[in-house]
């Protein structure tokens, strides 16, 4: 039996989930996970279903069918095949720490991703993704020549069908219009020093102040630098006696695992948008190997 997910935002209202469950009994489906937040703040609800269908019904006539409590209900509903990896191009520059983890994660199945292209503005990591069968893509970034470039990159994207960007340590700033037109499209990581240590060797500050606690921040990318909704943060704990060097090595370790986490959320349909915060339902027993490796 094939595996489909439901993922519903609408205002907060009686009756949301018992329209829902009963829709999907209905239609021979048997719920096997679910999910639902009802933010008493904002007055919007979130819900994400897990489902199989017994009937053998497919996603278009699961959309029809339940178009019409979606008008009643004044929802955004999206069913989706659980089993379909969504297309994802990464963006890397020259630390290639997140990209070799996603791209092992990718390799022993841990993360459901189809890699569509890797795009670099350096050459540097252009045998590593080709040794992959991964499409290799060198777009250098200059001052006068941005436009051009990010319209090559979005040829890239809109030519390859992607639906996410995944920026690994990609050392470029977006413009405004790139951010918008890819709105929830695009997620980021950096450490989690902002805004104390800005710049260049934010961990040798660090180090200079005595900072106990690392950590790294994955986000959605909006035009507000490093500011977008997050999705995922961890911590490691340092010592004094740990060097400059300890505290980078750390500090990637935990930037990598970070990233994972978020990429995964997203392309599960585990991550809602909630103005200029995120919603993250936790993944479904045994759904997410690459979170217990580590």
């Amino acid at each position: 039996m094939t595996s489909f997910a439901l993922r519903v935002q609408c205002d907060s209202r009686r009756g949301i989930v018992s329209a829902i469950s009963t829709f999907l009994a209905d239609q021979g489906c048997n719920i096997t996970d679910s999910a639902q937040f009802d933010d008493a703040e904002t007055g919007n609800f979130f819900m994400r279903t897990s489902f199989r269908s017994e009937r053998g019904l497919g996603l278009d006539e699961l959309r029809n069918a339940f178009a019409p409590i979606a008008k009643e209900l004044d929802m955004d509903a999206e069913f989706f095949d659980e089993a379909v990896k969504r297309k994802v191009v990464i963006m890397v520059s020259r630390f290639g720490h997140c990209l070799n983890d996603i791209l092992y994660r990718w390799r022993i199945g841990a993360l459901p991703v189809e890699i569509v292209a890797v795009i670099s503005n350096h050459m540097d990591y252009q045998k590593v993704v080709v040794n992959e069968d991964i499409p290799f893509h060198c777009i250098k970034v200059t001052k006068e020549n941005k436009p051009e470039a990010e319209a090559r990159i979005m040829a890239v994207v809109e030519e390859t069908n992607a639906e996410l960007i995944v920026l690994a340590r990609y050392m470029q700033i977006l413009s405004d219009e790139m951010c918008s037109k890819m709105s929830g499209r695009i997620i980021n990581i950096h450490h989690s020093f902002l805004p104390s240590f800005k710049g260049a060797n934010p961990y040798k500050q660090a180090f200079e102040r005595g900072v106990k606690l690392i950590g790294a921040t994955s986000h959605y990318v909006t035009a507000d630098l490093d500011e977008g909704p997050i999705i995922e943060q961890d911590t490691i704990r340092v010592t004094h006696a740990q060097s400059p060097e300890d505290y980078v090595s750390l500090g990637r370790d935990v930037e990598a695992q970070v990233f994972a986490k978020a990429i995964h959320a997203h392309v599960r349909g585990r991550v809602f948008l909630n103005g200029n915060k995120t919603v993250v339902f936790p993944p479904s027993p045994g759904s997410y190997a690459s979170e217990r490796m580590g």
